[in-house]
């Protein structure tokens, strides 16, 4: 079973059609790319997939479950951390981790969660500063960990690295690959094809709110003669 299917989706905001079609699957314990420029529809689809936002037409299933009829179960098994996500700025990170891994236990299985959201965050010393002190990267680093100390089957993540510094960003994929050799799906959305074409088993290439291309970055680089992902979604988009 693909942990998630997206078939011929559509959103539409008031008169405006903002995602027309988008197809396309992710497969179990892949990291999956959906990537396109800013305003291709890429944040709608994420929050359809992550129950935020209603479908106006289509279907999303995450692990079998449909995400309209069934959004509690689903809700039940991912993760979804938006690219503007923020944390409590007067807790420290060890304090923020403890309050968010409250909704999801307590006693000592909270206790391990937040042992894990401890490891996964790698902060050291500064997991005991606040949160204010942080700089982007730590708090990136925070609240991926905090999207995961629950573990998700499927972890959803928009933009995650834009407006990092190359080391942060560099760092950042270290973590998505942890976390996906410790088994999550992780769907990542972004505009950097370079990023990407390093980072995913899979992408699927979106434009004006369509399915463009899916594939491995190196079936598609082969199929258009390109030497990267951008030169695909060029050559592709412009026929």
């Amino acid at each position: 079973m693909d942990a998630l299917t997206v078939e011929d989706v559509h959103k539409v905001y008031g008169d405006r059609e903002a995602v027309k079609g988008i197809d396309f699957s992710v497969r179990t314990g892949e990291i999956f790319g959906l990537i396109g420029p800013n305003g291709a529809g890429k944040t709608s689809t994420l929050r359809m997939m992550s129950t935020l936002l209603r479908i106006t037409s289509g279907r999303i299933t995450v692990c079998g479950h449909d995400v309209a009829t069934e959004s509690d179960e689903v809700r039940k098994i991912i993760s979804y951390l938006p690219e503007d996500a923020g944390a409590y700025k007067d807790l420290t990170g060890r304090a923020y981790l403890k309050f968010m891994a409250g909704f999801f236990a307590d006693g000592a299985e909270a206790e391990k969660m937040v042992a894990y959201g401890m490891e996964m965050a790698d902060l050291g010393d500064r997991i005991d500063s606040k949160v204010d002190t942080y700089s982007k990267g730590m708090m990136r680093r925070l609240l991926i960990a905090r999207a995961i100390m629950p573990a998700p089957k499927v972890a959803i993540m928009d933009e995650v690295t834009s407006g990092l510094d190359v080391i942060n960003a560099f760092e950042i994929r270290k973590i998505i690959r942890k976390i996906s050799e410790q088994g999550v799906t992780v769907i990542i959305s972004s505009h950097n094809m370079f990023e990407v074409d390093m980072l995913c088993d899979r992408v699927a290439m979106i434009n004006d709110g369509r399915t463009v291309l899916c594939g491995t970055p190196g079936e598609l680089k082969e199929r258009f003669n390109a030497s990267n992902l951008e030169e695909v979604f060029v050559k592709a988009v412009k026929g």
